[in-house]
């Protein structure tokens, strides 16, 4: 196991770089910008369709240049009561496990479509999320959206994201993987919500199923509120599950705080949940990052992560160190391209891989 000196080294030599020298359902943009999910996302919580803002954002202000001229501008609107949207990124990825042989391979990581029907405009919506590779083609939401007031409060039914922390582009990260809500395990229930001033809440009840077929009567709910703004924005999420198999519980902080062009950004998680082998387990995870704004166009990404995947085990700790570099050179292309260092037990060499990659991400 690499040791803490080591780590050390590892994150000096990161910071360094950052020192020399954005379109994804990444929240630091919204924490660089001092903006809610809602104002970019279809979802209020975040992730999948672009809203019209969020598409002029990504024109206007992610994209270091942007080809052609205002009566170009996508908005996402086909016609008045339609829009769409879609996402695709194909990566080359490098894995070299100690004590094994290196494997390198070129994938197609996604390609999804997003349609949002809007019957009565700002208020009524159909909405679909549907992901058409890898593999078969998957539903992962489709819902009806109500909202009560306009942009204030709104009511959502159907297969749809779950609110917890900060819903991150990267599903593997430790704080996605400790809570098991991330963008692969939407559910079937309700959702209520609020964007009121600074504030942005929502409660959901849900199968608890990660939307397979429900199989008892339990039923899981999932809070999620953050306060937002314009240099810092602070949150608490809560979930509970009640199945047959054992209650699943959890709680979370997360926030951000500006500091001129670098945005900080952190979550931690805790989760105790009986269902797993005999006695149950408690889970903790963490997220530390940094994304330092080069230039219109350009973002550095320093992240750090520790998973203590079972509370009573001693010395069985997870790390993760991050750098990523990413860079918009028009509008709806992205390339990011990176290096993650895993830290784990030295029984299990695939904690212990070193990961690089390269990817070509589009959207619109």
């Amino acid at each position: 196991m690499i040791g803490a000196r080591n780590w050390m080294r590892v994150l000096v030599v990161m910071a360094a770089l950052g020192c020399a020298s954005q379109a994804n359902a990444e929240p630091y943009l919204a924490a660089q910008m001092g903006l809610k999910c809602a104002q970019c996302h279809v979802n209020p919580t975040g992730g999948g369709m672009r809203t019209v803002f969020g598409n002029a954002f990504a024109q206007t202000q992610l994209a270091a240049k942007k080809i052609g001229g205002d009566d170009d501008m996508w908005t996402g609107q086909v016609m008045k009561f339609l829009s769409v949207g879609g996402n695709a990124r194909a990566n080359y990825t490098y894995v070299d496990v100690p004590h094994q042989d290196s494997t390198s391979e070129f994938e197609m990581e996604e390609a999804r479509a997003y349609l949002d029907f809007g019957v009565i405009p700002n208020r009524l919506s159909v909405y679909i999320d549907q992901r058409f590779a890898p593999g078969n083609s998957t539903n992962l939401e489709a819902n009806v959206r109500y909202w009560i007031k306009e942009n204030a409060f709104y009511v959502k039914a159907g297969r749809m994201y779950l609110p917890f922390g900060y819903r991150l582009e990267d599903d593997n990260a430790f704080v996605r993987q400790a809570s098991g809500i991330n963008m692969q395990t939407p559910d079937e229930g309700v959702e209520f919500g609020m964007e009121q001033g600074n504030w942005s809440t929502q409660f959901a009840l849900s199968n608890g199923s990660g939307g397979g077929p429900e199989n008892d009567k339990g039923k899981q709910l999932a809070a999620r509120v953050e306060f937002v703004q314009s240099v810092w924005r602070v949150g608490a999420s809560a979930l509970y599950n009640d199945t047959d198999a054992g209650n699943r519980s959890g709680a979370g902080l997360f926030g951000a705080f500006r500091v001129g062009a670098v945005t900080l950004l952190g979550e931690v998680d805790y989760i105790d949940d009986e269902s797993i082998g005999v006695d149950g387990r408690k889970l903790m995870a963490s997220l530390a990052e940094a994304d330092w704004k080069i230039r219109q166009g350009h973002n550095l990404k320093l992240a750090f992560e520790w998973l203590e995947p079972n509370r009573d085990v001693d010395e069985d700790e997870q790390q993760r160190a991050s750098l990523l570099y990413e860079w918009s050179p028009i509008q709806f292309v992205q390339l990011r391209g990176g290096v993650r260092l895993y830290d784990g037990i030295p029984q299990n060499d695939n904690q212990n891989r070193t990961q690089a990659f390269v990817q070509l991400h589009g959207f619109f």
